[in-house]
């Protein structure tokens, strides 16, 4: 069994609405070889992973698995069940996988994932366990566990950022993760905002620097009569004997710009210990301050906003003796309590044997090997921090309100929204002005302590850190996302200039580039999921217009999380045998993601005409909007008798309706994209457009002015039948580029006046011979000429092999060999068909690359106008 590819799906994707990994198999001649046909496998693999006996494998029994590995199954299965098991053997919570057969020998498995890294190691290791346990070898799956969890505790984020992204979503926030180093957005475009653990984007850098100082934040406080125990910077030995001596035994040394407790040395009794500890510390920091320790208890008070949210009391780290067994032997069972990991990736941190661990327990009189006392009580590192072993416990309901008051302008003198405050006092519902003192205030504190403390009432810390990030902000941008076979385009773009007229600056995605505020920042095909998220991630866009192509949702999935409104033009033939979509109705599956992702307040927009688009309405989420050409459409109507939108075609005009309240947006003849109606599609696209909006709930007067102010030209919708004339030629280039675009295109040009119909002719090279030769003959049943041209990007296939398929299919339909010209290069294909074209003769050519062509037609306009101007 080997990989032969994988795939890592970050958000909603056609298999999950879940993170998950498609990874593609061969199972190299072991497909229909079942479990109790491989000697010992099922004995071996069950005693290599134990954790495989809690697998019910859709039976409803213990070890529902494991009788099927008995009963016989496959490999592909078992190695998703290895994968799930793995995963949850280093604690990492997924349940959801599969396996379906691609072909003979090739299988897909799909499993869900928290990291992708580590996700993908196990999915190695799994397949290594099968290929071990069938050729009978030794693998040694401890080592490589512990191997893949160092690996986890590098992807690993913090507990704090992982808490605050936590309360994001249940408060409806979506969540973008930017970077490795833990840098989210919450929320899209103009409202959303970056965290980076608990340091927000409206956190003041200067705030955080100050707090980084502690020399500088006590001289603050002090200035302000907050007390904080005196203390001054050192720069040599000399200097730490003169200021020690000042301040007065016993002391503490720490670094002046430090974190989590490290190198924090406290209770130094006398010159000869502070003279050693010193230079210890030099040799790890450049600056070291001193100040007097004070004798109390280590409290953490969180300040968010300018409010007290959360108080622990944080204990240090310490072991009883039992007067058989070593320190070192005592931590190391200490280190087994369950809730405690590596780093952050459980409430409670093991202690870690360092240097400063073992100087901690010397000065104590006590070494690793000692064998400890029985009852005596060891304390193994004199700071509390979480994350050298403290441990916490809530007392926020008991601080008392002279201590709430000082901490709320500690925070406001440093000048943090959000920050931790040291407190080192006897007791904290009592007065620190009489007997305690703020030790430091820190930026980016860290909440794991005030979520998971291990006695006392867990507080919601990140919920209140999100609260104060959209206090003065709504939580998100509306996001609307299209998809179809044909009309997408258009639509997306009907959609954004309608809200561009309102005033919004919208990001929109097309198959022409991604635009913000009008503006073209990137062109070419930009419907898939690196674009959405180049518009979501844009700091000036007010709302998300997407178009949302098969494609990228196969490739990568949806770069959105869930969308306001979700709408679906049409779904018809196109793409099949691409990317293993074979059928309509697989093809219906993907489209239908986008109507799956779609808020439950959000609405999602169907054709009622397309029945393929019907056929998943049982999959759509949130509120119904159909759209349909026939105001009797049998779904339309059922859906308006129970209470839902219907936009639709009457007497020639475009209606809204809902409980029987019936409001007129526009004649279709008013329309200029309809071409005084003769373009069906383009009123099929109107109508997709108008429920969009009235689901995103635009004035109708508002809609109705909108649709009747987009044109079919290059501003505003191009490459979609726009129409040029050249001195009686007429021209129109549009985008079609399947049997249904085809048809509707020329369906709409037949309409017209016109001597002869024209046409240059392609369609990309990953399409079915058989659809390739199908668009030939339907354009050699409704042209009079034919210029046949190829895409420059061949997609996989030779130079002239398109070309000739559809020539074949033109002559099909008993074409004579001249009618059909091949000239592969578009360009020179319109400018043929140009020059030897009659006044009234109408050209419509199907492009791949729009611009070149608009050129092309600009400079016979420029110069027959030069022309002109010199007769």
């Amino acid at each position: 069994m080997k990989i032969i590819n994988y795939r890592a799906f970050e958000g909603r994707n056609i298999y999950s609405h879940r993170k998950c990994i498609r990874l593609d198999v061969d199972l190299e001649g072991y497909s229909n070889i079942p479990s109790n046909k491989i000697s010992y496998f099922t004995e071996n693999l069950v005693n290599l992973i134990p954790e495989l006996k809690k697998h019910r494998c859709g039976i409803d029994e213990d070890q529902g698995f494991v009788k099927r590995l008995k009963e016989g199954t496959y490999l592909a299965h078992i190695c998703e069940h290895i994968i799930i098991a793995l995963h949850n053997m280093i604690n990492l919570d997924i349940s959801y996988g599969k396996a379906r057969e691609v072909s003979e020998e090739i299988y897909y498995l799909i499993f869900e994932y928290k990291y992708q890294k580590t996700a993908m190691a196990i999915a190695r290791l799994s397949i290594d366990i099968i290929n071990s346990l069938i050729m009978n070898r030794c693998i040694n799956i401890d080592n490589r566990l512990n191997e893949i969890k160092k690996m986890l505790n590098n992807e690993l984020i913090g507990p704090s950022t992982e808490a605050i992204c936590n309360a994001a979503k249940r408060k409806g926030i979506p969540i973008i993760h930017i970077n490795e180093h833990g840098i989210f957005q919450l929320g899209y475009g103009k409202y959303g905002k970056l965290i980076e653990a608990t340091i927000g984007d409206n956190t003041k850098a200067i705030a955080v620097d100050i707090a980084c100082d502690k020399l500088l934040t006590k001289k603050l406080l002090s200035s302000q009569c907050i007390p904080v125990a005196k203390g001054a910077k050192i720069n040599n030995c000399l200097d730490l004997l003169i200021q020690s001596e000042a301040i007065g035994y016993p002391i503490v040394l720490k670094p002046q710009f430090g974190n989590q407790g490290k190198g924090v040395f406290l209770d130094i009794k006398n010159e000869k210990e502070a003279l050693r500890i010193y230079k210890e510390l030099r040799n790890n920091f450049k600056d070291i301050m001193v100040e007097r320790y004070v004798q109390g208890n280590d409290y953490r008070v969180c300040v968010i906003d300018g409010e007290v949210i959360a108080v622990a009391l944080r204990v240090p780290p310490s072991i009883t003796g039992d007067g058989i067994r070593s320190v070192k032997e005592l931590i190391k069972e200490f280190n087994e309590d369950s809730r405690r990991g590596e780093g952050h990736e459980k409430p409670l941190t093991k202690v870690k044997f360092n240097n400063e661990l073992i100087n901690s327990i010397n000065s104590k009189g006590y070494s690793l090997n000692s064998i400890l006392e029985k009852d005596k009580k060891l304390i193994l590192r004199e700071n509390a921090n979480l994350s050298t072993g403290g441990m916490a416990i809530d007392c926020t309901d008991n601080i008392c309100k002279e201590n709430i008051d000082i901490c709320k302008r500690a925070a406001k003198i440093v000048g943090l929204n959000i920050c931790g405050i040291d407190i080192c006092c006897e007791d904290i519902s009592k007065p620190i002005k009489d007997s305690g003192v703020i030790v430091e205030i820190n930026a980016a504190p860290g909440i794991r302590m005030h979520h998971y403390p291990s006695s006392g009432k867990e507080r919601d810390v990140a919920g209140a850190i999100v609260d104060m990030m959209f206090k003065n902000s709504p939580k998100n941008i509306p996001v609307i996302s299209i998809t179809g076979t044909n009309g997408k385009t258009t639509t997306t773009r009907l959609i954004a200039h309608v809200l561009s007229m309102i005033g919004y600056n919208v990001g929109m995605t097309t198959t022409g580039g991604i635009y913000i505020d009008k503006q073209c920042i990137d062109k070419g095909d930009t419907t898939g999921f690196e674009s959405a998220l180049t518009v979501l991630l844009n700091k000036e866009v007010d709302v998300a217009v997407l178009e949302t192509a098969r494609g990228g949702i196969i490739k990568n999935g949806l770069g959105y999380d869930l969308a306001d409104v979700g709408v679906i033009t049409n779904i018809t033939e196109d793409h099949l045998g691409l990317d293993g979509i074979e059928t309509l109705e697989e093809l219906s599956h993907v489209k239908s993601l986008i109507v799956e992702a779609v808020k439950a307040e959000g609405y999602s927009v169907l054709n009622a005409d397309d029945p393929c688009s019907m056929s998943i309405i049982e999959r759509a989420k949130g509120k119904l909007i159909l759209f349909s050409k026939d105001r009797n459409n049998k779904y339309l109507q059922e859906s308006l008798s129970n209470g839902g939108y219907g936009v639709y075609i009457y007497n020639d005009s475009i209606y809204v309706e809902k409980e029987k309240r019936i409001y007129h947006i526009a004649n279709i003849r008013e329309i200029p994209i309809t071409f005084n109606g003769i373009l069906e599609y383009n009123v099929e696209n109107s109508l997709a457009a108008c429920a969009a909006l009235v689901g995103l709930e635009v004035d109708y007067c508002i809609i109705s002015k909108g649709i009747k102010s987009f044109l079919s030209n290059e501003d505003h919708n191009p490459g979609r039948f726009n129409l040029y004339d050249l001195d009686g030629v007429k021209v129109i280039l549009d985008y079609g580029h399947n049997i249904e675009g085809y048809k509707a295109v020329i369906s709409g040009a037949k309409r017209m006046s016109y001597k002869n119909l024209i046409g240059v002719i392609g369609v990309p090279g990953d399409r079915l011979d058989e659809n390739i030769i199908q668009l030939g003959q339907i354009s050699g049943e409704n042209f009079n000429k034919l210029y046949i041209k190829e895409d420059k990007d061949k997609r996989g296939r030779k130079t002239g092999e398109v070309a000739n398929l559809l020539k074949s299919g033109v002559l099909k339909c008993g074409k004579e060999e001249a009618s059909a010209e091949i000239i592969l290069d578009e360009v020179e294909a319109l400018s043929q068909a140009i020059d030897n074209a009659s006044k009234e003769d109408l050209i419509i050519v199907f492009f791949e690359d729009y611009e070149p062509l608009l050129r092309l037609i600009k400079s016979k306009i420029d110069s027959k106008n030069i022309k002109e101007e010199l007769a």
